[in-house]
């Protein structure tokens, strides 16, 4: 898992999809954390992402760079603590002045039953797969 925190973290903005009935949603996000041994990402609960999420958990990344790209399978899971959304915007300070722990809006997922695939470019390269 720190592997692909690690990648996400390198990249900066990664690809979130989601669906709303039967149409697909895929948008930039920016947010990628380490909390309790779980990986965590963030939105705000005004926002369409979210009720899209909470309808159907089943999500899915995608990023490229670094000679390589990435793609995950994941049920996000929303962790409503003060403390997890808390650490959270400690890593991202730029998030404070629109959002707050415990606001009401702010609203951190974590990536459950999860699978990264990580696809280096070039010939002969072998995918890796990760799960968590």
């Amino acid at each position: 898992m720190k592997e692909v925190y690690d990648y996400l973290k390198k990249v900066g903005v990664y690809y979130l999809a989601t669906t709303e009935g039967d149409q697909p949603r895929v948008r930039p996000f920016g947010t990628i954390d380490l909390f309790e041994d779980k990986l965590y990402i963030q939105t705000g609960k005004i926002k369409p992402v979210s009720k899209q999420m909470v309808a159907n958990p089943k999500i899915e990344i995608a990023a490229m760079g670094g000679g390589a790209w990435i793609r995950i399978e994941a049920t996000a899971v929303e962790d409503a603590r003060v403390e997890a959304q808390q650490h959270m915007l400690d890593a991202y300070p730029q998030l404070q002045d629109r959002y707050k722990a415990g606001d009401g809006n702010t609203q951190i997922f974590y990536l459950k039953d999860a699978t990264a695939t990580i696809f280096p470019l070039g010939p002969n390269a072998e995918p890796k797969v990760i799960k968590f």
